[in-house]
Order: structure tokens, then C-alpha cells, then sequence
């Protein structure tokens, strides 16, 4: 098994990059996935894309107003512009206000990324996927406006914990699979509480059983995308510098991204993937729905526990999630416009401003102290001592 370093060699900036029971025993599935599958062609009974998204008719916009459930800020105009130099006096390497050029409008929400996983009961140490129970992502959600400065980021209460009971993620459209939010608007603290940390618990059968904690497998950065009819989740991975057999296993790429979609809950699960309980969405979210059984993701679907999730691959990568959709009326700076992404390279403004983020992640978890976990931990306010390190072998 091998942990990684931030000693070891990093790759450049990734705009030179050439490739384009504890928290899970608390909502478990009517039907777990066999530990044997890793990447089932059929797998549960999952809509096609017009199932999904409807015939493309009357699809609602996402708000661009701040709404009660929106409490991270996104699209809230900043009281004051912080800098590197009162970055501290703040208590996070968040820089709300400091991104002083428009962010494309098809970005719905960007962020911090963690990707864990947990070794099945009895295993703290996994020697293969089949040791894996389950993967999680935690988002952590950033101003629209804000940039990465040095220093961990501080707990806003709004992390959001997805449970990937197929424990990989999907990599084609071949790949169509349910996740759930686990846990929304939760705090730091309520994370290593109640998901990082193991627990041993009694059970009349079995006795005394231990659930592993929670090991972490890469870092890096989001961004929710529209490109009008449906929602994507694009990342790009800042630690490990380089991903190894464990990433290649769970599916992580150094930039991926996946077609995201929310259930309906007035609509039973798919067969054999239904939770117990759906969300309890306001009515005015209810509404969103109307007829339709799968409605593209919005981020306000993710502050709500037990939304359910469809994940369908991409085997593009970032590209589509980070294409501009045309738009006669829009106002956004285009390429070659001064004061806005797309100014050269002809690369997407979306792709650029995923790059510039990311860039911003990799300098701030180098100047972290002791290795690629401890760093992560450091972010999530844990210590690192008392979990698993990051690994990229088994």
C-alpha cells in the first residue's frame, strides 16, 4: 500500500496539463450492489435520456436570485474584497470578492471536492475493490466570486456528503448509477463526527462489529454546470500529484465529469436502489419537477438529504460539461473580449476558470504542512493521525 507526499514530484499547473456502522450504515439501500461488481453494464433500471430530461420542452432556468436554501452565497454581491494579505484575519484561504473577472454564467456552483472511500466492515485497510463498502464526495461550496489564497478554508456549514453505493464512478455513457446525499449543510465538525471517524457498535447476532473510518483518495476542485437541458458535475484533481492504481480503480481521472440528475421523489426509485425516505423539498422546488421523473441537478437540490442522484459517465472528460451553451442575449464576455474568460487559446471560459481554481488549490495545499492527508484533514479540520492515509495503491 502507498501513501503519497507532497514531496513527491507534482505535476505543472494544470493549464499545462496534457490530459485534457458510521455515516453510510445510516441510510442503507433496500437492495446493497453485489461487492463483486465493479463496473455492471445493466446494472439497476435507469432512464434513457429523454426518460430522464422529458423531450427537451419547457425546461425551468435555474434562479439567479439568492434563495433561502442557497447558503453558501453563490451570486450574493460581496460586502468587501479580501486579499492575500487579510486572508488570515479572515480565517480561510476563500477570497470572496477577489475573482475580479465574471464568472461564466452556466456555472451554477463551484467548489472544493474530497473523494473518499470505506472498507467494509472489519477491513480498515482495503487490498482491493472489493474491500471497498462505499465512496463519498464531499463538496464543499465557494462564493461564485471568490478565489484560493494560502491556508485551510474555514467551515461555513454548508459541505454536502454524497453516498456512490456502486462505490465507482461512471466513466461512458454506458455507466448509469444512483447516488443519494447523505448528509447536506453539514459542518466540519459534524463530518468527522459522523462520517471520517470508525465506530465499533454491538449488534444481538454478531457482537461487537467495526465500521472502518473513512480514508481519503484525492482532492481538488467542482464546478455544477448547465448546458441548457442538462447538469454536469466537471472536476479536476489537485492531490494525489499522481494518480495511481487506487484513483484508476474508483474511476477518478485528473479531469472528469459526469451528467448529474435528480429524482423526482414523488416518483418511486429505480428497482432495487430506493431509499426509505425521499427529500423534503419546499414547494416551490416540488414544483420545479412538474411531470417529469429525473429533472438536471440544480445546487439547491444538494442541500437537501436523501435526494437521489443519476450519474451517467462521460467519456469526453471535461469538455462537455465545460462547453458555453450559445446564446444570442447573453452578456458574458466572449473570447478575445477584454475583462473576461476566453481571451485566448480557445479554450472554454468554463474550463478556464475550473483550471484557474484548480491552479489557486494546488499552490495553497503545497503550502500545507506534512503529506497529502494530513493537508486534506488539515481542510476538514480533522487530524490526520487518527485516520488512513491517502493512498494510490492496495
Amino acid at each position: 500500500m502507498t501513501t503519497t507526499t507532497r514531496s513527491s514530484v507534482r505535476r505543472e499547473s494544470s493549464s499545462q496539463s496534457q490530459n485534457g456502522a458510521a455515516a453510510g450504515s445510516k441510510h442503507e439501500l433496500e437492495q446493497q450492489p453485489s461487492p463483486n461488481s465493479k463496473r455492471s453494464k445493466k446494472g439497476d433500471t435507469i432512464p434513457s435520456p429523454t426518460e430522464a430530461y422529458g423531450d427537451g420542452k419547457h425546461i425551468p432556468r435555474p434562479s439567479r436570485q439568492k434563495t433561502e436554501s442557497n447558503a453558501n452565497g453563490i451570486g450574493a454581491k460581496p460586502e468587501k474584497k479580501t486579499t492575500d494579505q487579510d486572508q488570515n484575519q479572515n480565517g480561510t484561504a476563500e477570497q470572496t470578492g477577489a475573482r475580479n473577472i465574471p464568472i461564466p454564467s452556466n456555472v451554477l456552483e463551484k467548489g472544493l471536492i474530497y473523494f473518499f472511500t470505506r472498507g467494509r466492515v472489519g477491513i480498515d485497510e482495503p487490498h482491493s475493490i472489493r474491500d471497498i463498502r462505499r465512496s463519498y464526495l464531499v463538496l464543499r461550496p465557494l462564493s461564485q466570486d471568490a478565489k484560493l489564497g494560502p491556508g485551510t478554508i474555514a467551515d461555513a456549514g454548508t459541505s454536502r456528503l454524497i453516498a456512490i453505493p456502486k462505490k465507482v464512478l461512471p466513466l461512458s455513457g454506458r455507466d448509469r448509477w444512483v447516488a443519494f446525499v447523505e448528509k447536506s449543510h453539514a459542518s466540519f465538525q459534524v463530518l468527522k463526527d459522523e462520517f471520517l471517524s470508525a465506530e465499533d457498535y454491538t449488534t444481538e447476532t454478531a457482537g461487537v462489529r467495526h465500521s472502518p473510518a473513512a480514508a481519503p483518495v484525492a482532492e481538488g476542485v467542482y464546478a455544477i454546470t448547465t448546458t441548457g437541458r442538462e447538469s454536469h458535475l466537471a472536476y479536476m484533481v489537485t492531490l494525489p500529484p499522481e494518480l495511481g492504481e487506487v484513483q484508476e480503480e474508483l474511476g477518478i481521472k485528473e479531469k472528469g465529469s459526469f451528467v448529474i440528475s435528480t429524482r423526482n421523489p414523488q416518483y418511486e426509485g429505480p428497482k432495487g436502489a430506493a431509499l426509505p425516505q425521499g427529500p423534503e423539498y419546499p414547494k416551490d422546488i416540488q414544483d420545479e419537477f412538474r411531470s417529469l421523473r429525473w429533472s438536471s441537478t440544480q445546487p439547491k437540490h444538494l442541500d437537501y438529504a436523501n435526494t437521489q442522484l443519476l450519474l451517467v459517465g462521460e467519456s469526453s472528460g471535461i469538455e462537455k460539461a465545460t462547453t458555453t451553451p450559445a446564446s444570442p442575449s447573453s452578456t458574458k464576455p466572449q473570447k478575445g473580449q477584454e475583462g473576461g474568460y476566453g481571451d485566448g487559446g480557445g479554450k472554454q471560459p468554463v474550463a478556464e476558470e475550473l483550471e484557474t481554481l484548480e491552479d489557486e488549490d494546488t499552490h495553497r495545499m503545497q503550502g500545507l504542512p506534512g503529506d497529502d492527508a494530513d493537508a486534506i484533514f488539515a481542510d476538514l479540520k480533522a487530524c490526520a493521525g487518527e485516520h488512513l492515509g491517502l493512498r494510490t495503491t492496495f
